[in-house]
């Protein structure tokens, strides 16, 4: 085969291969929000990570005062897959507090169970409006994002105030955070989570359970995805007991003012 066709047969073979370099390696200070998981109620490895520096610096949470059995429940609603009533059933029962950060879709298409979860008493956050990179977006162009999901709550609930962000699939850099913050923003991360959002990968409740109950530890964000069947099945279980491990469960506007991501201690140094 002469040099020509070697050529063409090396571009067909590498137009078959599904996967690209990620852009975030082109992509220096740019982050996807990742670290190693808790064990044995041992913090995860979030202190270690390279982001550390920056999410602190602008007030970012990932978890509460991690010198107290407190844990904060969140989940990201980027749609309405059946199991957000379910879900605010059980925490309306167990009497737990959760915070929802919703993108503009689900904000259309949901918004009985928007006012539902502001007349329960969750905290409704920002997602942006079509969960996008937004460290591909202009500074304008992240404030429409946010604006819009705000504007549209509000007309909603009649509640103006909306706190919390949470920056699409976890992906930011320095200047995103620092725009959320300049709208009014505590961008919201977190330091428990498991894959749960591929709605054709559900392995059931227990499983569930088993992922989020491994991870626990004092001051811990919890991370759910709303689509999640196994999530709403297991739910009740999980808050059920954690509590008989000492654990409360505590709205994300406990920590407004607070120092992001540390314990008292370190508050004090």
């Amino acid at each position: 085969m002469n040099a020509r066709k070697w050529i063409v047969a090396l571009v067909l073979l590498l137009s078959l291969v599904p996967y690209q370099l990620p852009v975030l390696a082109k992509q220096p200070g740019v982050y996807h929000f990742g670290f190693k998981k808790s064990v044995n109620g041992a913090l995860p490895s979030i202190d270690e990570e390279g982001f550390k520096d920056i999410i602190t610096k602008h007030g970012a949470l990932f978890t509460g005062d991690t010198s107290k059995k407190e844990l904060y429940l969140t989940f990201d609603n980027g749609y309405e897959n059946g199991f957000t009533p379910k879900i605010l059933d059980v925490l309306k029962d167990k009497q737990a507090p959760a915070a929802f950060f919703v993108t503009g879709h689900y904000v259309k298409d949901q918004p009985d169970l928007i006012k539902r979860m502001t007349v329960e008493g969750h905290i409704v956050g920002n997602h942006s409006w079509s969960h996008p990179d937004m460290s591909q977006l202009s500074e304008g162009q992240i404030k429409t994002e946010l604006d819009k999901v705000k504007e549209q709550v509000v007309q909603l609930t009649g509640r103006p105030e909306m706190d919390f962000l949470r920056p699409p699939r976890g992906i930011f850099n320095e200047r995103v955070l620092a725009a959320a913050k300049q709208f009014g923003y505590t961008n919201v991360f977190w330091s428990v989570a498991y894959k749960d959002w591929d709605v054709n990968a559900q392995k059931g409740p227990q499983f569930a359970y088993d992922q989020v109950m491994k991870q626990l530890h004092p001051g811990a964000i919890i991370l759910l995805h709303s689509v999640s069947r196994d999530n709403a099945g297991a739910l009740g279980r999980i808050i059920d007991d954690a509590r008989k491990q000492g654990y409360e469960f505590k709205g994300l506007d406990a920590l407004a003012g607070a120092g992001r991501g540390v314990n008292e201690e370190q508050r004090a140094q």
